[in-house]
């Protein structure tokens, strides 16, 4: 209800002094394809669902909204190609992007082609301490998250050795480093801090090293392919290592 709330007021304000005879194009824009295609899937069925919500009340100012799909897969560069499309297409009011990797490149687009963007996804801190007045998010940020994590972890899990592995990702890395950050203000040192490569497969030589050094817990910071590979590769090599992810890697694919 929100969202739709927000989405309905930006684009009423922006049209104070506008008429329009036509509909008026929302670009829905996040990742339709490669491995996180599902959260697209959400955002693109929830877009649809608020904006048919809004054009039953009567649009804005008796105009109808109309969803536009656009596909950045969570990739920076194809958002940025992405973005320029939308300014191309002439259309001025964007939900999205999700990734936070692809949102900051694309922001800067719409911010300066005074095109409003709302991500109800992309969490990364420095994405709206820039200034921008046309750049906003519906969710919490990676600065709230990972401390949080991390003061769980310390009142309630109480693990004795800890690793932090992350996907190198301006997203997964941010959240990482938060927890980590957290822990070391709690007093507690971290066994390993590492870095695996978004989409890979094979994590033997990771669970070798969590056995060797005796984790008894792991936070994953990033997507859920790559939290669910890790975490069914460490319980098929007999690890009774506890793991603990972000909101990215609660999909239920992940295991």
């Amino acid at each position: 209800m929100k969202g739709k709330t927000l989405l309905a007021g930006c684009i009423a304000l922006s049209l104070s002094h506008m008429a329009f005879a036509d509909d008026i194009k929302v670009a829905v824009v996040g990742a339709m394809s490669g491995p996180v295609a599902q959260y697209g899937d959400q955002e693109f069925t929830g877009a649809e669902q608020a904006i048919a919500d809004i054009n039953a009340k009567g649009g804005i100012k008796g105009d109808k909204l109309v969803a536009v799909k656009y596909d950045d897969a969570c990739d920076p560069k194809q958002a940025v190609a992405v973005a320029n499309k939308v300014v191309n297409d002439g259309i001025k009011y964007v939900i999205g992007h999700l990734c936070s990797s692809s949102t900051q490149p694309a922001s800067d687009i719409y911010e300066d082609e005074g095109i409003l963007m709302i991500t109800p996804a992309a969490t990364a801190p420095e994405l709206t301490a820039r200034g921008y007045k046309l750049v906003l998010r519906t969710t919490g940020l990676d600065s709230d998250q990972g401390p949080t994590a991390a003061k769980y972890i310390l009142e309630k899990v109480k693990p004795q050795r800890i690793a932090i592995i992350h996907d190198k990702q301006q997203y997964g890395e941010g959240l990482a480093r938060a927890v980590q950050d957290g822990l070391k203000k709690g007093g507690v040192n971290v066994v390993f801090f590492d870095g695996i490569t978004a989409g890979e497969k094979d994590f033997s030589t990771l669970v070798a090293r969590l056995k060797k050094e005796n984790i008894d817990f792991v936070y994953y910071g990033g997507y859920h392919p790559e939290m669910g590979q890790i975490l069914r590769q460490s319980r098929a090599a007999g690890l009774k290592t506890q793991f603990m992810g972000p909101e990215r890697g609660g999909e239920r694919v992940a295991v």
